[in-house]
């Protein structure tokens, strides 16, 4: 793909889809933006202009299939044809599920997953008659590891793993050329644990080890050209995943004990109606964690240099087994 590819960001206002516009924006690509908040847009297309990109700001709710389709329509007209269609838009409710009202669950899941559906399948009507093009779907740990006060979100997380599984496996039963990937994001500094709604007696936070929603901006980024099936961020997330494979019985009872409170700062608050229903004005891409979060992920570095890395640890080992042999 050339510097000048088109690619759709949805959720694209805040957090990972801010962070994942400006860095498209780095190579000059012809961002659409599409989410709610009119001011975020506008913002978040400024800082795209300034970076060298071209910005087409779309107002749209992603849990409405039509508008989705609207702003697909809208994209390759005012921008081209579309290269890249990045998932990420997301709401949630941090609460006990049984004080969760089924609206509530209704909304966030038609944002979190039933957006990720309406997004692929709109990149995919433009997409598979050319016969090119990458989908990439931002996932998470807990798309593998569902965790206390995020029935909501895992949930939705979830389901996005099993849609991409299907698609993926219908694509290349087809002969496609079209690709699609799959991120999965460990804790991030995101706007999202101060503006989705909250029930929670203190302030929501990521579960640590945190990291700069850049991190996860880089490894969008870099999925949609590698063409890898999934993509992990982070040790934390690699340990979350293998672990609850060989182990999810004490993963249960771990997160029993430290789930609910690992997931609330000491910080009392009021519950929250937050961005369920209504678009917050401007979030940014980061939230209040800037001291603890990290600006880099050594696996994700690892994993980009793989055929390096493999490389070096073949040679290692022959090199093991000569000294061997010799003595």
């Amino acid at each position: 793909m050339n510097g000048r590819e088109i690619v759709v960001v949805t959720g694209a206002t805040s957090g990972v889809g801010r962070a994942v516009a400006r860095r498209f924006a780095r190579d000059g690509a012809k961002v659409a933006l599409l989410a709610r908040s009119r001011e975020g847009l506008s913002a978040t297309a400024a800082e795209v202009e300034k970076l060298g990109g071209t910005a087409l700001p779309l107002q749209t709710d992603v849990a409405d299939a039509d508008a989705v389709d609207a702003a697909a329509a809208a994209t390759e007209e005012a921008l081209g044809e579309i290269d890249v269609w990045v998932n990420n838009a997301m709401t949630t409710v941090f609460a006990f599920a049984s004080d969760i009202d089924p609206s509530e669950f209704r909304r966030a899941t038609e944002v979190t997953y039933l957006g990720t559906v309406w997004g692929t399948l709109a990149a995919l009507r433009y997409m598979t008659p050319r016969g090119r093009g990458v989908v990439v779907q931002v996932g998470s740990a807990l798309a593998y590891r569902g965790i206390p006060l995020q029935s909501a979100y895992c949930g939705s997380k979830h389901a996005i793993k099993g849609f991409f599984e299907s698609v993926r496996t219908e694509l290349m039963h087809k002969g496609s050329n079209v690709h699609v990937t799959m991120v999965q994001l460990p804790g991030l500094n995101t706007p999202q644990f101060d503006h989705c709604r909250s029930k929670m007696p203190r302030e929501p936070r990521p579960v640590a080890p945190v990291y700069q929603p850049e991190v996860a901006a880089d490894a969008v980024h870099w999925a949609a050209h590698a063409r890898r099936r999934e993509v992990f961020v982070g040790g934390s997330t690699v340990y979350t995943i293998v672990g609850n494979k060989l182990l999810p019985g004490l993963g249960d009872r771990y997160l029993a004990r430290t789930g609910i409170d690992g997931q609330q700062s000491d910080e009392p608050v009021a519950p929250r109606d937050g961005n369920l229903t209504e678009p917050s004005v401007d979030p940014g891409a980061h939230g209040r964690f800037d001291d603890e979060s990290r600006t880099r992920s050594v696996q994700l570095e690892l994993t980009k240099r793989r055929p390096l890395v493999l490389t070096a640890l073949g040679a290692a080992a022959a090199a093991v087994a000569l000294g061997r042999r010799r003595r």
